[in-house]
């Protein structure tokens, strides 16, 4: 107990120690964006790849030294340390993609508000701003973030590009590039060119519902079927003699390979059903 307790202070006073230092932007490596980007849509823009790994590699530890302690076995402490250490992005995906199926279904909202604004004699910035107020609700933080930049600064340009980063999403991307395109050409197109928008998100929208409704299925017997010998697992390390067995090499092995099939099986699944998804080609 004693040895748990130490481990957990220090993880916690190593993460305190590592939010002291803002990490360093780096755009050089695309998985470090794709984890940046699934941070942000998880609703934690102020955590980075980094600190992220840190965490996950602290969960993971804490999480075998217990089960070793529990089981009397270090084998399955192992085991289920490295099922842990993988729990923290299997909830930034999820939160990630909930998040972004809603953002996804209230665009057409929001661009037929800010269509609105226009109409009523706003300027196209004005209009963007508006949606702070008038916007979706879960949108309005972002839209305001926005007015308060271009207040600042008053560079369109400038408060599009901090707009993108703090959705970091595809649709989003096309949205803003869309309003960047129709302020420097000008003219009268912008009504169409937003109503254009809005009904073709609203295709996109219906299109990936009916296929999400049919994919569910095959996610959560992917998922059903990972867990079902783990949990097996976790009963038998309730038993000492039982648990005892994994610690040889042959028990190391079968934890070993029952890792890499599981793994292996899930991701076929899960990639056979997957929806193919948008990427983020407009930073």
């Amino acid at each position: 107990m004693g040895v748990i307790v130490g481990l957990t202070l220090g993880a916690g006073v190593l993460l305190i120690w590592l939010s002291f230092f803002p990490e360093a932007e780096d755009r050089g490596s695309p998985r470090a964006d794709r984890i940046r980007d699934q941070l942000v849509q998880a609703g934690w823009p102020g955590v980075g790849p980094g600190a992220f790994l840190a965490l996950s590699v602290m969960v993971g530890l804490v999480t075998a030294i217990v089960a070793a302690v529990l089981t009397g076995s270090f084998a399955i402490g192992g085991a289920f340390g490295v099922i842990a250490s993988l729990l923290p992005t299997a909830v930034v995906r999820s939160r990630a993609a909930k998040r972004r199926t809603v953002f996804h279904d209230l665009w057409p909202e929001a661009i037929e508000d800010m269509l609105s604004a226009v109409r009523a004699g706003m300027s196209l910035p004005e209009a963007l701003g508006s949606l702070s107020e008038r916007g979706p609700e879960p949108m309005r933080e972002h839209f305001g973030a926005f007015a308060a930049d271009y207040a600042i600064t008053a560079r369109f340009d400038e408060s599009l590009d901090l707009l993108k980063e703090r959705f970091a999403d595809p649709v989003a991307d096309r949205v803003v590039e869309s309003l960047r395109i129709t302020r420097e050409v000008g003219g009268t197109d912008l009504g169409a060119t937003l109503r254009s928008l809005a009904t073709m998100l609203r295709a996109d929208i219906r299109t990936r519902g009916e296929l999400r409704a049919r994919q569910s299925w095959t996610v959560n017997a992917a998922r059903l079927a990972v867990a079902a010998p783990w949990a097996v697992l976790a009963l038998l390390g309730t038993r000492t003699d039982a648990a005892a067995v994994f610690d040889s090499a042959l028990g190391v092995l079968v934890l070993t390979g029952g890792g890499v099939l599981s793994a292996l099986a899930y991701w076929l699944m899960i990639r056979i059903g997957a929806l193919p998804e948008d990427r983020r080609v407009l930073r």
